[in-house]
């Protein structure tokens, strides 16, 4: 398991974010869609199994799978664009424009939010035999958790708007530490381990992740969940897309730049 130093990791990442502005339109929103579709389906995945077991930490540990799967893949999610692409901007890579991050950024929200739609509507239609029956105990527990992280949060106001940006941030703190963390070795095992555990960890705690809430939200719509599409936008997805730009360029992206690239020279003693 080869380890490799962050001076090399981090401008590992950003090459990656120059090559991801540079990339094809066709090939960006590819990549997006499938990402989001994955990451469906692991969402999924992960309340089934929590829900058939009783055991929300057994979700949890197996949620990763999924995030695994598309990083493995060379698939892009917009929380991972959100911290690696800004670097080749702040870095000065020839061609690279603010124009072309915020280009960057549209095609893999477009592309994600196809993939988890696709997936929301194949789930809902398998649940319920194409919506002749009732989707029974999984259904039951999806609606309630978009009904509890949208209007639920709205009963609180303005603390509840921010905490749900509060809840981005930190996510994206780990999901992109998970995305940092498969660029540490050589090997897919070390790949798959570092990605691992701050994956599980954002599960677990509840934080709000975009692409999950892509799918997670129209598919309890689907399924009965007592809520909006305005409700969505404004009480979740919008707070959870600003609180994950944040969480992954100001935690993880920034800090490694500027203490492993921009590296200030060591003090001299006497």
């Amino acid at each position: 398991m080869a380890y490799i130093e962050p001076s090399e990791f981090v401008t590992k990442m950003v090459d990656a974010g120059e090559q991801k502005v540079y990339m094809s339109t066709k090939d960006t929103l590819i990549r997006a869609f499938m990402a989001g579709a994955i990451l469906g389906l692991a969402a999924i995945f992960a309340i089934t199994v929590a829900t058939k077991t009783g055991s929300p930490i057994l979700g949890a540990c197996l949620f990763p799978v999924g995030f695994i799967m598309l990083y493995l893949m060379k698939f892009d999610l917009l929380t991972g664009v959100f911290t690696l692409v800004p670097l080749a901007l702040l870095d000065k890579r020839p061609g690279v424009t603010f124009g072309g991050v915020m280009r960057n950024w549209g095609l893999v929200f477009l592309g994600n939010f196809g993939g988890a739609m696709t997936t929301a509507f194949l789930m809902s239609f398998i649940l319920t035999y194409g919506y002749s029956a009732d989707g029974g105990a999984i259904a039951a527990k999806v609606a309630s958790i978009g009904e509890a992280r949208t209007v639920g949060y709205q009963e609180h106001g303005l603390s509840g708007w921010i905490t749900i940006f509060f809840r981005g941030m930190l996510c994206n703190w780990m999901v992109s530490m998970g995305v940092v963390g498969a660029m540490i070795s050589t090997s897919a095992g070390a790949k798959m381990a570092a990605m691992w555990m701050p994956v599980m960890l954002f599960f677990f705690m509840g934080f709000e992740h975009s692409i999950v809430n892509m799918f997670l939200f129209p598919f309890s719509m689907i399924m009965g969940g007592d809520f909006t599409v305005y409700d969505y936008l404004v009480w979740n997805e919008i707070p959870t897309v600003l609180g994950n730009l944040a969480g992954g360029l100001l935690l993880v992206g920034l800090p490694l730049y500027f203490t492993h690239v921009k590296t200030s020279p060591s003090r001299k003693l006497a």
